[in-house]
């Protein structure tokens, strides 16, 4: 019976996949972001295709009874081959890469055929694997979900369905002189670094903005949208973030996503408290021992940029947060006063100091922060002094539960409906 109510809800999801697709947190056209879009026709991600293809997936695992045909210890086992040979697919991939740069290499297909054998005969696996595994970590988020309150009649809705595969680069364009994210274009992944840094230049010259290419880890289409990782707490708090992102957009918050520069960051905080939170409890009650011991952490550093001093330096500890919040304020204050150069010149300065640190940002600038600082659940970092993350963390702290704080902040339309919630 159990497996009937999920696939029912499966199908359910194709009819308010018609209502969510208007909405969410994926890129929404404005005049701005039509003028961006005569350079970046040619080269936009296919979200339809995209989204019928991922509908179909979901439907045939319906149609599997999966996860219930599974025990617990197997769904597990299931779920650390499919993250084991998504790991040997990524390594398989830069040794690829590393065959072809080598100079020295002159007959690099021959060179690399037993590799590409190799990746060939894993991503046949892992296309085996993916939908149980995914199946599985819908059930638990959906589980972990009904136990914090979060679902109607025992469900989520709408119900938690995602797919992982490579996700967009969204080309992110602010004011030179505000930092204000005017445009977010989702482009192609294959797209070369070269390739991105040509388009971020096109793009700033012909319509004196600021723009930065930044990777995308999931979009809010339904089914959500995941990047391929190895970092399973990472993936369930982006399974759950986009989840929320839905769940927002069939109420006031998510519809009024890109209405005014302050909804938008409510938006991304709350779904980043809400995944965080999640995550965790997933993690705690599913993979209690990746959490006491950190065995995954040969597998998230795959994933993640790690600078090499927070792990080996001796030295005293550079306070990434501290340091990104000085330089948001700087920026803002010089940006107020007009002085657009000197702000660009000094954003450039410290985007060194941060280099010289171990944290590898190609490019600071306002489309920078202007993206970054929409996710402000942590206190510090890109936001610098923006009020509207602190509320939002207010509001959680005050609220009996995560499920009153997001039914909560769910029906607002305005900042100010936040900061009259928290002075109550």
């Amino acid at each position: 019976m159990r497996y009937q109510i999920g696939r029912a809800l499966d199908l359910l999801s194709v009819f308010i996949l018609l209502f969510i697709a208007g909405t969410s947190d994926t890129p929404r056209f404005t005049d701005s972001a039509d003028r961006t879009r005569f350079y970046t026709r040619e080269i936009e991600f296919d979200y339809p295709n995209w989204v019928q293809d991922a509908l179909w997936l979901k439907l045939e695992q319906a149609s599997l009874h999966s996860p219930f045909i599974f025990e617990r210890g197997t769904a597990r086992e299931i779920v650390f081959e499919y993250l084991r040979v998504t790991f040997h697919i990524m390594q398989t991939e830069r040794r690829i890469e590393q065959l072809y740069a080598d100079p020295q290499i002159t007959d690099k297909e021959t060179a690399s055929a037993f590799l590409r054998t190799q990746q060939h005969e894993l991503l046949d696996r892992q296309k085996q694997l993916a939908p149980f595994a995914e199946a599985i970590l819908q059930n638990q988020v959906s589980e972990t979900l009904a136990r914090l309150g979060l679902t109607t009649l025992g469900q989520p809705i709408p119900p938690v369905l995602y797919h992982n595969s490579p996700t967009p680069l969204a080309l992110i364009v602010s004011k030179r002189e505000e930092i204000v994210q005017i445009a977010n274009i989702s482009i192609l992944p294959t797209l070369t670094l070269d390739e991105q840094i040509a388009l971020e230049d096109q793009v700033a010259h012909s319509l004196n903005v600021s723009t930065l290419v930044v990777p995308v880890g999931g979009v809010g289409v339904y089914p959500t949208m995941v990047m391929e990782t190895t970092d399973l707490s990472w993936m369930l708090n982006t399974v759950a973030h986009e989840w929320t992102h839905n769940y927002l957009n069939l109420r006031p918050l998510g519809l009024n996503y890109s209405t005014t520069p302050e909804l938008r960051t409510m938006n991304e905080t709350t779904a980043n408290i809400v995944g965080d939170e999640v995550g965790h409890l997933l993690m705690q009650t599913y993979y209690p021992e990746l959490l006491a011991s950190n065995s995954d952490l040969s597998l998230v550093a795959l994933d993640k940029q790690i600078p090499p001093s927070s792990l080996f330096n001796d030295s005293p500890a550079f306070d990434f947060r501290a340091e990104m919040r000085e330089t948001r304020v700087t920026v803002d204050k010089l940006l107020a006063e007009g002085k657009i150069e000197e702000a660009e010149a000094y954003m450039e300065a410290r985007r060194q100091v941060f280099w010289q640190n171990g944290y590898l940002i190609r490019k600071l600038n306002q489309a920078y922060f202007a993206f970054h600082g929409a996710y402000a659940d942590q206190p510090g970092g890109a936001a610098g002094e923006d009020p509207v993350g602190p509320a939002v963390r207010a509001l959680r702290e005050q609220s009996a539960s995560l499920a009153d704080f997001l039914n909560t902040i769910a029906w607002m339309t305005s900042f100010e409906q936040l900061q009259q919630a928290i002075q109550q």
